[in-house]
């Protein structure tokens, strides 16, 4: 689907169908044609509230001038037109709350919302828009600057096409993505954006002494693999590592899951999808900043290898862990993981993104991801990034009294805590522990697994995989090294 912006005001563009968006429930707007029509159907211009009149080649949609609420509508009108004929659109952009921003949050609710997986389907109902043409006029006929407008649109199409990318890879199943083959996709997609890569397997991770890593993928037929890509541009502004939890599958080992719970946990690779989406869309727009992103790839199964309750395990760093459950497994991979990208990287900020817990879930609720860590300022800039990205998150305080719940009697740390309280927040401070003293404030951990993936649609979120933590991590390099302080 091709999204453009003209030099032309709506009426002077020709389209099958006009997308209107309604902001004043008195339907006073000059964009506004049926408002007979639209009160006899009783259209309240209520957020979300959809009038169709395909008669008059016309959508209407209730919404508020926020740029979230904008990529909802649009995603609501498309969501509309799927299996209609219409093959072309026309929207204006309105004046409040920054129209550049606004065209942004259009074409990102479009392309998002636009969104299914469906490869499996042997039917299923498409989207037959081809073009959406956007008019270079606002609601005070004060036009803006059409050239910024084409950049904030192909910058909106990086973004949301990679989420999109990251969506097809987590709602993949996993007798068609395990390690090896997340693995030769990573490969593939360095291949094509021009950026290094390492793959290492179970004898390069036994060099490493990751035995953390490896007891956790130990019972799988398919290996274990840590894949490590650099986007390295001439004079980077920082060097980011960006550390994520690739379960390509999880039954929770021994220590197994109900089988209810199993469903879904194809998703288990949602942090490992993000690391790659971010260093894609990082290099197509050209940001500034080294990027190592370090995937660790494993399924945790169970065989009479398989790693036990009570067995005690040594990582990289040397700590040793005490297993009380097989379940807390993607944070002995992260443990090994965070080792490996401050011993090889050495970077000036450490980002982990994983469906870590729960209990994040339980305490943020369905929609939310949990931004963790030691740095006041690191956590505040990520959580004001994922405002503007569209994304929701919410900060989980550490404290002094919950570390102790994490100690064991007999090695240096437990695998989890003695309490059941305070999941999502004890998870982190596991992975504390893992995190070089000088790097403490360096580091934020991002627990994605309330939004990472749903059985049902929200927002311009579908049915499955949303790619939770791209859009904020983009929005976050961009604000700390591309933006000035000004900008929205």
């Amino acid at each position: 689907m091709k999204i453009e912006i003209v030099d032309k005001k709506l009426h002077e563009i020709q389209a099958d169908i006009e997308i209107i968006f309604i902001i004043d429930k008195n339907l006073n707007h000059k964009w506004v044609k049926d408002k007979e029509e639209l009160k006899k159907l009783g259209f309240m211009g209520d957020v979300e509230e959809v009038a169709f009149l395909p008669h008059q080649g016309r959508i209407y949609v209730g919404a508020k001038l926020d740029h979230d609420e904008i990529r909802i509508a649009t995603a609501k009108a498309l969501k509309t037109l799927k299996g209609k004929k219409f093959k072309t659109a026309k929207a204006g952009v309105y004046i409040q709350n920054c129209p550049i921003t606004n065209i942004k949050a259009f074409v990102e609710g479009a392309i998002l919302g636009s969104y299914s997986f469906d490869k499996y389907k042997s039917k299923s109902k498409k989207l037959e828009l081809e073009k959406i043409i956007l008019a270079n006029e606002e609601y005070a006929d004060k036009p803006f600057t059409l050239e910024n407008a084409k950049k904030s649109i192909k910058e909106a199409k990086i973004v949301a096409k990679t989420t999109n990318f990251v969506r097809d890879i987590v709602n993949t199943p996993p007798n068609e993505i395990y390690p090896a083959s997340f693995a030769k996709l990573a490969k593939e997609m360095a291949k094509e954006e021009d950026l290094e890569i390492d793959i290492l397997d179970e004898k390069e991770l036994k060099k490493e002494k990751m035995e953390a890593f490896l007891a956790v993928g130990r019972a799988s037929a398919h290996r274990p693999r840590l894949v490590h890509l650099r986007y390295t541009p001439k004079n980077a502004k920082a060097k980011i590592a960006i550390v994520g939890k690739g379960l390509t599958y999880d039954s929770g080992g021994l220590s197994l899951k109900p089988s209810e719970y199993m469903v879904t946990m194809k998703s288990d690779k949602s942090g490992a999808s993000a690391a790659l989406g971010i260093i894609k869309a990082a290099k197509k727009l050209d940001i500034p900043v080294e990027i190592h992103a370090i995937l660790g790839l494993a399924e945790n199964m169970i065989d009479g290898n398989a790693y036990k309750p009570d067995d005690i395990l040594t990582a990289k760093n040397g700590k040793t862990i005490e297993v009380r459950n097989t379940d807390a497994e993607g944070r002995l991979v992260l443990a090994d993981c965070l080792c490996y990208a401050q011993e090889k990287v050495e970077p000036d900020f450490i980002i982990d993104i994983a469906t870590l817990t729960g209990a994040c879930v339980v305490a943020l609720g369905e929609y939310t991801s949990g931004v963790m860590g030691h740095s006041d300022e690191l956590r505040s800039s990520m959580l004001a990034a994922a405002k503007a990205s569209g994304e929701l998150a919410g900060e989980l305080p550490f404290n002094r009294y919950l570390p102790k719940l994490l100690e064991s009697k007999i090695t240096d740390i437990c695998n989890i805590s003695s309490s059941r309280y305070g999941g999502a927040i004890t998870a982190a401070l596991f992975l504390s522990e893992f995190i070089e003293e000088k790097n403490k404030d360096k580091w934020v951990h991002l627990d994605i697994a309330g939004p990472a993936y749903r059985e049902k649609e929200w927002g311009y979120n579908p049915y499955g995989a949303s790619g939770a933590g791209v859009r904020m991590v983009i929005k976050w390099l961009q604000k700390e090294f591309v933006y000035d302080k000004k900008h929205p």
